[in-house]
């Protein structure tokens, strides 16, 4: 037998046909093999991501909490007008549901003496709360994230360096307040933080390290956080959901909302407007207690250092300016340029720089060209006046908001232009006219380049030093400009009433 099976192929030739049916039929099982083999190495990563590239994500369901009061998880909302909010089940991830237990050292800041001037080193304390896969990121990615967010000494992920906070020159912020108002005689919250985010994991450390550290130091009982998350393939949802718990053991009231609005589909001013309501809902739904006197501080994707934040309210106090903003900048070019000029004007109505009929920003280093005023303050680093601003951050009072002022669209026939500059335009319709830039203030968009930023004009505490405080108080003119200038794009720009459409 072994004889015959040597020679078989001597005497028997297969046809060209049966070859090639034979050579598939062996490869199906080695291309198969070969395949799986791939996934393996690949790592879990990649193969628990979602393949859903639209969002809102959902949290896996073993991150749902019953305290859906405070905190609402997952949120998806199609209108920011809708008081019912239809809450959404997430899907069924079988290897998203496990939890992997990392111990994460939590900083809470003491007490803070009157003579303190600067920071004291945070007490540490471990905390074994577990966090669970996301639906983009793995555990082992997030906790990186987690603990530079919670550790403002961490090295764990890259950011833009702050220096110790000056404790001294805010002592007067963590002063508490004898009024009361809200439900059932509550203290109300001194401050109410609140953002939009969207595709920014890797600024987290930074911009939530930031805003954790001001909250402690403000104290968590007197502060809120809320934040809107939404159209982010990154991870930006995963970590803020993670955060949750942590947050909660620092006693900090957290309000987290993934969003489906969408501004890069359909109406942008509209639904950049509906987030930013969005955020601000549990102030002005009454989930927090909230007073007249309440600051808000409303920042954007920016890289901030914690006194960035607390020089924002520092000022509105000490001003008692009804919304101060800071100066944001971008780097089109090796040099860095002003960049909210589409939304910020002088109270001569005007752009921050001017912009030529063809619409380039060749003059964005001639800052306040024709406002005097304006340019020698922003030169000596004091606040000046202002009819509209934004600038990457801002604190205002939350009595508009509670009277009923919310961001808006234009209406029809007014002039095309961003919700904060309607914003500003409302408020002083309603006769909230006390704005102001603090130009000691200086944001960027990301790390690398507010560390450039920073290098350039200066960290806040540097700047504020050289700073002739006694020259800061500004002589409010109540009177906004006749006209302020319209400008739908670069290239189209004309001179418009400031309150056109409010007077019908």
């Amino acid at each position: 037998m072994p004889f015959f099976f040597f020679f078989f192929p001597l005497l028997w030739t297969p046809s060209v046909d049966e070859m090639h049916r034979k050579v598939f039929v062996l490869s199906v099982p080695l291309v198969c093999f070969l395949l799986v083999t791939a996934s393996l190495y690949l790592g879990r990563d990649h193969i628990t991501r979602l393949s859903e590239a639209y969002l809102p994500l959902h949290a896996p369901s073993s991150l749902k909490t019953t305290s859906t009061e405070t905190i609402p998880l997952p949120l998806s909302t199609t209108s920011v007008l809708d008081d019912s909010p239809v809450i959404e089940e997430p899907p069924s991830y079988s290897t998203l549901d496990t939890h992997t237990t990392s111990t994460i050292e939590v900083h809470t800041t003491p007490t803070i003496s009157s003579t303190t001037s600067a920071a004291p080193s945070p007490t540490i304390t471990k905390s074994a709360i577990p966090i669970a896969n996301g639906s983009v990121l793995s555990t082992e990615r997030i906790t990186p994230y987690i603990h530079a967010i919670l550790d403002p000494t961490s090295k764990e992920r890259p950011r833009l360096q702050c220096p110790p906070l000056d404790t001294k020159r805010y002592k007067d912020l963590q002063k508490k307040k004898d009024t009361r108002g809200g439900k059932n005689d509550e203290h109300p919250i001194d401050f109410f933080f609140a953002l939009n985010l969207r595709n920014v994991v890797g600024l987290l450390p930074r911009l939530m390290g930031s805003i954790v550290e001001a909250i402690q130091f403000l104290g968590p009982e007197r502060c809120a956080l809320s934040i809107v998350e939404g159209n982010s393939p990154d991870g930006t949802a995963d970590v803020l959901v993670a955060l949750r718990p942590f947050l909660e053991e620092l006693g900090i009231t957290y309000f987290y909302n993934n969003s489906a609005i969408n501004p890069s589909k359909g109406p942008r001013i509209r639904k950049l407007a509906q987030l930013r309501n969005l955020a601000l809902e549990p102030l002005f739904k009454k989930k927090v207690p909230a007073a007249d006197d309440t600051t808000v501080l409303f920042i954007n994707d920016v890289a901030a250092c914690p006194d960035d934040l607390l020089e924002l309210a520092l000022q509105r106090r000490k001003l008692n300016a009804d919304m101060t903003c800071a100066m944001d900048f971008t780097y089109a070019g090796p040099d860095p340029t002003f960049y909210d000029v589409w939304v910020a004007r002088t109270l001569a109505g005007d752009t921050f720089f001017p912009i030529p009929e063809d619409g380039s920003w060749d003059n964005a280093w001639d800052l306040f060209r024709g406002n005097r005023e304006a340019r020698m303050r922003y030169d000596a680093h004091l606040p000046f006046q202002v009819f509209a601003c934004w600038n990457g951050a801002t604190a205002f009072s939350a009595a508009p908001i509670l009277s009923g002022l919310r961001f808006r669209d234009p209406k029809k026939d007014e002039c095309f232009q961003g919700e904060p500059q309607l914003f500003c335009k409302d408020l002083w319709h309603k006769g909230y006219r006390k704005i102001a830039v603090v130009p000691s203030i200086s944001l960027e968009y990301t790390d690398a380049r507010g560390k450039d930023i920073k290098k350039l004009k200066g960290f806040t505490n540097e700047v504020i030093q050289h700073m002739e405080e006694d020259k800061a108080h500004i002589e409010w003119q109540y009177e906004p400009p006749e006209k302020v200038k319209c400008m739908p794009s670069f290239d189209r720009q004309t001179w418009l009433p400031w309150d056109e459409s409010l007077k019908r």
